[in-house]
């Protein structure tokens, strides 16, 4: 497997972030990535990084990071059409749970993910993120404690 990295969004790579896109019949579980990097901006608290493997931007994912709560938020995270199931959306998640785990007062983390065909709660629900009971937005809460 290719050496996966969370890597910062720069000029020279912002391009080829917010060109990368899941498949079309995923288009609606995800918002597009240019879009979250704009959201990102305005957020002070968002937190986002480019998914590489072997420095090849292949996702991204984003975190509300507050450093004054207990719960951090994915809020978001894809990876392109053609790069899933190789093990780059696990490992990403382990970085991002390390990374986490250095924030001050953090105890879990909270994802939301669209229920149906081709959601990504199975995939969190392997890596072990468990359902809350909660429904926001129509998205299903799940919660990894950490």
């Amino acid at each position: 497997m290719a050496e996966v990295t969370l890597q910062e969004v720069t000029k020279e790579t912002i391009w080829s972030v917010m060109t990368l896109e899941v498949a079309e019949d995923q288009g609606h579980l995800v918002a597009p990535n240019s879009m979250s990097i704009a959201e990102a901006y305005f957020e002070p608290k968002a937190w986002f990084r480019a998914i590489c493997a072997d420095e090849a931007p292949v996702g991204f994912l984003m975190l509300f990071d507050d450093p004054d709560a207990p719960r951090y938020y994915l809020w978001r995270m894809m990876l392109a059409e053609g790069q899933q199931r190789k093990g780059y959306g696990t490992r990403a998640l382990e970085l991002l749970v390390e990374y986490v785990r250095t924030r001050p007062n953090a105890t879990e983390i909270i994802v939301g993910a669209i229920p149906g065909e081709g959601s990504p709660q199975p995939f969190y629900e392997r890596f072990g993120f468990v359902p809350t009971g909660e429904v926001k937005g129509g998205e299903v809460q799940l919660s990894l404690a950490l």
